[in-house]
């Protein structure tokens, strides 16, 4: 365990361009985001806002069983995207369709915020903080995390490949990358809970208020 520990600090020091390009592809999509949000029209904005409301009404009528489901499909939604990100780092044609997915991550993040601010003022921000921070505290770093890991086993398959005098254990390397992602999974699991048990009562309290 203490080995896996350092093997994988080894592999963040040396490969910690990765992260920090990473980080500045999801804070980009973020800031395009709310670009995207300031040059939409006023009609544009209204139909969007229409929809966003009924979206909250669905949101005040979930009872105790439909959270159940919403958690299950919460779930999975996070594990076909963690699969998608694992699969892309085995393939390394992938490489640049992980860099796509982080921007769009980033651009919706963004331009979800961006849009509620924009349009509630004040009570956009308390909407988002209550909706959209909390489980994002843990799923932002974990894809990250993912998209970052995936891009060093792509290029750790690309020298074994390429460079003769490169020779890796790849089993090893690719068992400690299935670990990392697992390990990645379950931290999404807490987020999952955190967002449909933690987040969306909230969201509910802070609904119920604004509109009655």
């Amino acid at each position: 365990m203490q080995q896996g520990v350092r093997l994988a600090r080894k592999d963040i020091q040396s490969h910690l361009n990765i992260f920090v390009f990473i980080f500045i592809l999801f804070i980009m999509g973020m800031v395009f985001g709310a670009v995207i949000v300031n040059s939409m029209n006023f009609v544009q904005k209204q139909d969007l806002f229409f929809y966003l409301k009924k979206f909250f009404e669905n949101v005040m009528d979930v009872d105790g069983m439909t959270k159940a489901t919403l958690w299950k499909d919460t779930m999975l939604y996070h594990i076909k995207y963690m699969l998608l990100l694992f699969l892309l780092g085995i393939s390394i044609v992938g490489m640049p369709i992980i860099t796509v997915l982080l921007f769009i991550k980033g651009l919706v993040v963004g331009f979800s915020v961006g849009f509620l601010v924009n349009q509630m003022g004040w009570y956009g921000l308390l909407l988002s903080s209550a909706a959209i921070a909390p489980q994002n505290l843990l799923i932002i770093p974990v894809y990250l995390a993912g998209g970052a890991l995936a891009l060093m086993f792509s290029l750790t398959l690309c020298k074994q490949l390429f460079i003769k005098r490169v020779h890796q254990p790849i089993l090893q390397v690719f068992a400690r990358y299935s670990t990392l992602f697992l390990g990645l999974l379950i931290i999404l699991l807490a987020a999952s809970t955190i967002e449909v048990f933690f987040s969306d009562p909230i969201l509910e309290v802070i609904l119920k208020w604004l509109y009655h």
